[in-house]
């Protein structure tokens, strides 16, 4: 036991012990399923550094880990890395100057321009073009760099993880488990390919799927056109009038009265003179604009609902670059339509518009000016530019969007799970319902598990997009751009009568959707496989419910039929001191680690414990109050319990009823806590925990410890004993929350962890009452007696000659049973009590210097 106790240097001291103890080893050797509590944990991406909000979350997680370890189970926790998808290939091109050209030859000696994002341009045309496979090397070099940084901050946090059970989503294992998974959702037709209008991110010129997008709202504006009916001039709002030559219908609601004699009609576009059907739909907006909405593939979704629906042509502009192509569709067939779209080829969108409109004005088939509007614009969530609507060749695997049986399945199976809290599966039902289409798996990008098929070549060496060559599963994991099916060799890629590899990779969620599965084992068949499923535990964030929770469950629903796991725990998000989420992109996030150095990670670990699931916590990074808090009451554990255990003296059997009382009250707290926990409610088992803390270390041992010290026996013993079993116990329901120290604590009087030691039973308290409120009016009493010293400006340690405390009838007894500690704590040689409404101190005389 040292001197001085500190917190300074308590994590590194105990997480190298823990480590070379195997604390938290897992080893499912000779287990039962029920003796095994599963953690499916989030893997976090590896690209650039974790913020705040991950230290929030994840300590959720260790605290239901650490809780289940002590109450026996054998904790099956994991941790992976997350290490492909966009994220990474924007970063690494960022950081070491590069962009892929697949075209070129790998350079087995490529040194890369750049180390480090400082200073250098992060437009394509200013970075160095790579092959493939050199830009591949290069993410799996600098994820390995961060990962190896993140597990520097998790085992600073005290993550109680066993480091012998990491994975990485682009490892050889977690590879061949992505494409395995895929081959068989394939082969039940679950997952399929289709040339179909796809959302596109022109800036990393990739497919993105529904769960990515997000709406921002954005400059616009509403600009008349003058189609021309069999009426005259039709007027249409629109704020994409450079969409007009990919126009093939117009559209009005089947109920308008306005437009009824023109349904079935042709109406002609204006400068292009195209004609095109007036149709009806109900998505249609009677009281939008004039009514009528023009039709084109593609300016939004309900375009493409539209064209869907109601069997229209596609007309399709805008190229993968975000440019328009160079040819007009075949239905601009005049001479003028050919000359009015030429000046609209190559352009932007933004250019294209401008041109559009001024060619509009000319013809005079526009009215008036443009009217600025604010509108919301679909996004790829982590790209800079609108989505545009490509028609392209996809992979999707079926999710329910289009078919209700399957939607109504993953409802079911998502009420199989306990959700905590509840209403969280309210989101996860609203964005089943809310699906309109398959998940688009695919992704044009090179950092990721590649998607592990072929095509046929036919005689004239055109892709046979229906013949689908498959590998067999022991050739897994390949890449068939470089990989040879069976059959085939290398001379007869790409000739015709040969073969094309796919070159597309899988959406990094259809790698994460497996986490399960990676870190079960479930490639292999692994007996592991077995012991821990269905997992006990999903926790993660509720902003990705619509990502990972939604595909994972899907994944789960297709190979096992049954959810992946039986609890699912959401974390709120972390908020800015203007009461603003914490995001990378809005520049507000705190970098973790220096907090963890500054403030010890106990706090930051009470911190994050002190909100329940689902709550949001605001965090002022200039003046973090629940993190120093959580020091001060870290620092009190430390000295209380030295305190304690410094205490000469033996401890005897616990008789005293002042001692019974407090540990009946600990007793209540005890049974709290674990029922708190066993709800998934940390932070309410916190708070009975802390609230009992304080009230043990200002009032009870204040009040005894006179009497463990210098009593008589057997009160002496009796103190000494409660004290010691007070601490014991309060380490324990404290270790979750505060490892480092109440691991120190423990050292001090107990062999082994703490963290593997029993959690507390209220029955190993010894006492079979309940509390009678006596700990509370004793310990106002002593409250009093201070105030009464404050007020006449003494010191606590002054001798008093009297004092007379009013007491309730109802507290009288409680206050005579503790009458001896009161004189003692107070100093007091002669005490009395007498008959009064409320506890207070009625006189006090101080004994002459």
């Amino acid at each position: 036991m040292p001197d001085r106790p500190a917190l300074e240097g308590l994590e590194e001291k105990w997480g190298q012990r823990w480590e070379e103890a195997g604390t938290y080893r897992f080893d499912a050797t000779g287990l039962g399923r029920d003796a095994i509590y599963s953690i499916d944990t989030p893997p976090p991406t590896a690209s650039g550094s974790l913020h705040v909000g991950h230290v929030f979350s994840y300590t959720h997680t260790d605290l239901v880990a650490r809780f289940q370890r002590m109450r026996g189970k054998h904790v099956f926790y994991p941790m992976g890395w997350d290490d492909n998808g966009l994220p990474t290939e924007r970063r690494v091109q960022n950081y070491y100057g590069v962009r892929v050209d697949p075209s070129l030859p790998y350079d087995p000696d490529f040194t890369p321009p750049h180390e480090g994002g400082e200073g250098k341009s992060s437009k394509a045309a200013d970075q160095v073009p790579v092959s493939r496979r050199n830009f591949i090397e290069l993410c799996e070099r600098l994820t390995e760099e961060d990962e190896e940084k993140f597990e520097h901050l998790w085992r600073t946090l005290g993550l109680s993880i066993d480091w012998s059970q990491t994975y990485r989503t682009i490892s050889d294992d977690a590879r061949r488990t992505s494409q395995l998974a895929f081959l068989r959702n394939f082969e039940r037709g679950e997952a399929y390919q289709a040339d179909a209008p796809t959302l596109w991110d022109v800036t990393f010129r990739t497919a993105v799927a529904q769960a990515e997008l997000e709406d921002r709202d954005q400059p616009g504006a509403y600009h008349t056109l003058l189609f021309t009916s069999e009426d005259g001039d039709l007027r249409i709002e629109t704020s994409r009038p450079e969409l007009l030559p990919s126009c093939v219908a117009v559209v009005a609601h089947p109920d308008d009265e306005r437009y009824q004699h023109l349904f079935g009609t042709t109406v002609s576009t204006p400068v292009f003179g195209a004609p095109v059907p007036f149709v009806a739909h109900e998505l249609a907006q009677r009281d939008k604009g004039t009514g009528v909405a023009m039709i084109c593939t593609f300016g939004d979704v309900t375009d493409v609902t539209w064209w869907r629906e109601l069997n229209l042509p596609n007309r399709s502009v805008i190229g993968f670059d975000g440019r328009f192509a160079a040819e007009a569709p075949e239905a601009l067939a005049s001479e003028a339509a050919q000359a009015a779209y030429a000046e609209l080829a190559g352009k932007t969108v933004f250019s294209a518009r401008k041109a559009i409109v001024e060619q509009l004005q000319a013809a005079g088939r526009m009215i008036g000016d443009p009217k600025p509007i604010q509108h919301p614009v679909k996004f790829y969530e982590k790209g800079d530019k609108p989505l545009e609507i490509v028609s392209t060749r996809q992979w999707y695997i079926k999710n329910g969007g289009r078919d209700e049986a399957l939607r109504e399945r993953l409802i079911a199976h998502g009420r199989e799970i306990a959700w905590h809290p509840e209403h969280m599966r309210t989101r996860y039902e609203n964005w089943v319902h809310g699906l309109n289409g398959d998940w688009l798996i695919s992704r044009q990008r090179f950092f990721g598990v590649p998607i592990p098929v072929w095509y046929a070549l036919d005689e004239e060496g055109e892709t046979d997009f229906d013949r689908v060559l498959l590998p067999r599963p022991e050739q897994l994991p390949l890449d068939p751009t470089s990989d040879v099916p069976d059959g085939f060799d290398e001379s007869q890629r790409g000739v015709p009568g040969g073969f094309v590899g796919e070159v597309d990779i899988m959406d990094t969620w259809a790698t994460s959707s497996l986490t399960p599965q990676l870190a079960g084992g479930w490639a292999d068949g692994a007996e592991l496989w077995s012991k821990i499923t269905p997992f006990d535990l999903r926790p993660q964030g509720q902003d990705i419910i619509r990502t990972w929770l939604f595909s994972t469950l899907l994944r789960s629903m297709f190979e096992d039929g049954r959810a992946p796991w039986q609890h699912a725990a959401l974390s709120g998000w972390i908020l800015d001191p203007d009461r603003k989420k914490m995001s990378k992109s809005k520049g507000n996030v705190v970098t973790p680690l220096g907090m963890l150095e500054e403030h010890g990670s106990d706090g930051v670990r009470y911190w994050a414990a002190s909100s329940r699931l689902g709550v949001d916590a605001t965090l002022d990074p200039q003046n973090p109050k629940m993190i120093k808090i959580g020091r001060r009451l870290a620092m009190k554990v430390l000295n209380a319990a030295k305190f304690v255990l410094s205490m000469e003296g033996q401890p005897g059997e616990i008789t005293e009823r002042l001692d019974r009382e407090m540990l009946a009250e600990l007793a209540v707290v005890v049974r709290g806590a674990t029922r708190a926990f066993e709800g998934y409610d940390h932070a309410k088992a916190l708070e009975s925990t802390e609230a009992f803390f304080w009230t043990f270390c200002d009032d009870y041992l204040e009040l005894v410890k006179e009497r463990a010290y210098s009593g008589d026996e057997p009160g002496r013993g009796s103190a000494i004993a409660a004290l010691r079993l007070a601490i014991d116990v309060q380490m324990r329901l404290l270790a979750p929350f505060l490892p480092f120290a109440t691991e120190e604590v423990w050292s001090w009087s107990h062999e082994g962890s703490i963290h593997v030691a029993p959690w507390p039973e209220a029955d190993e308290l010894g006492v079979d009452h309940s509390p009678t409120g006596m700990l509370q009016a004793v310990g106002q009493a002593l409250i009093g007696i201070r105030r009464a010293k404050t007020d006449a400006k003494a010191s606590q340690k002054t001798p008093v000659a009297s004092a007379v405390i009013g007491v309730p009838a109802a507290l009288r007894e409680h206050l005579e049973a503790a009458t001896g500690d009161l004189r003692a704590v107070g100093r007091i040689r002669d005490l009395s009590l007498v008959e009064a409404a409320e506890l207070a101190v009625r006189e006090i005389e101080l004994e002459e210097a």
